[in-house]
Protein backbone atom coordinates (compact mmCIF):
# COMPACT_ATOMS: atom_id res chain seq x y z
CA UNK A 1 0.00 0.00 0.00
CA UNK A 2 1.29 3.44 -0.92
CA UNK A 3 0.08 6.71 0.55
CA UNK A 4 0.78 9.91 -1.38
CA UNK A 5 1.70 12.17 1.52
CA UNK A 6 2.81 15.00 -0.77
CA UNK A 7 -0.82 15.85 -1.52
CA UNK A 8 -1.95 15.57 2.10
CA UNK A 9 -2.34 18.53 4.42
CA UNK A 10 -0.60 18.46 7.79
CA UNK A 11 -3.97 17.86 9.45
CA UNK A 12 -4.64 14.88 7.16
CA UNK A 13 -1.20 13.47 7.92
CA UNK A 14 -1.73 13.81 11.68
CA UNK A 15 -5.14 12.13 11.43
CA UNK A 16 -3.65 9.29 9.39
CA UNK A 17 -0.85 8.80 11.94
CA UNK A 18 -3.32 8.82 14.80
CA UNK A 19 -5.51 6.28 13.01
CA UNK A 20 -2.54 4.02 12.35
CA UNK A 21 -1.42 4.14 15.99
CA UNK A 22 -4.95 3.38 17.18
CA UNK A 23 -5.12 0.39 14.84
CA UNK A 24 -1.71 -0.89 15.95
CA UNK A 25 -2.75 -0.64 19.60
CA UNK A 26 -5.92 -2.63 18.94
CA UNK A 27 -4.43 -5.28 16.67
CA UNK A 28 -1.06 -5.82 18.33
CA UNK A 29 -1.58 -5.63 22.11
CA UNK A 30 1.46 -7.82 22.77
CA UNK A 31 3.82 -5.64 20.74
CA UNK A 32 7.01 -4.87 22.66
CA UNK A 33 8.65 -1.49 22.47
CA UNK A 34 12.29 -1.32 21.39
CA UNK A 35 14.80 -1.37 24.23
CA UNK A 36 15.91 2.23 23.59
CA UNK A 37 12.42 3.41 24.63
CA UNK A 38 13.31 2.59 28.24
CA UNK A 39 16.19 5.08 28.14
CA UNK A 40 13.95 7.82 26.73
CA UNK A 41 11.24 7.14 29.32
CA UNK A 42 13.77 7.33 32.16
CA UNK A 43 15.02 10.69 30.82
CA UNK A 44 11.48 12.00 30.72
CA UNK A 45 10.74 10.74 34.24
CA UNK A 46 13.81 12.59 35.45
CA UNK A 47 12.62 15.73 33.67
CA UNK A 48 9.31 15.47 35.52
CA UNK A 49 11.07 15.00 38.86
CA UNK A 50 13.32 18.00 38.21
CA UNK A 51 10.37 20.19 37.23
CA UNK A 52 11.83 20.62 33.75
CA UNK A 53 8.87 18.86 32.10
CA UNK A 54 5.15 18.69 32.80
CA UNK A 55 2.11 16.77 31.58
CA UNK A 56 -0.55 18.33 29.41
CA UNK A 57 -3.85 16.96 28.14
CA UNK A 58 -3.51 14.96 24.88
CA UNK A 59 -6.23 16.98 23.13
CA UNK A 60 -4.41 20.18 24.09
CA UNK A 61 -1.11 18.73 22.88
CA UNK A 62 -2.65 17.95 19.48
CA UNK A 63 -4.03 21.50 19.25
CA UNK A 64 -0.62 22.92 20.16
CA UNK A 65 1.06 20.78 17.48
CA UNK A 66 -1.48 21.80 14.85
CA UNK A 67 -1.11 25.48 15.78
CA UNK A 68 2.68 25.31 15.65
CA UNK A 69 2.72 23.92 12.11
CA UNK A 70 0.00 26.01 10.51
Amino acid sequence: MTINTEKMTIEEKLRAMEGLWDDICRSAPDFSSPSWHEHILKERQQGLKNGKDKFIDWDQAKKDIRNSIS
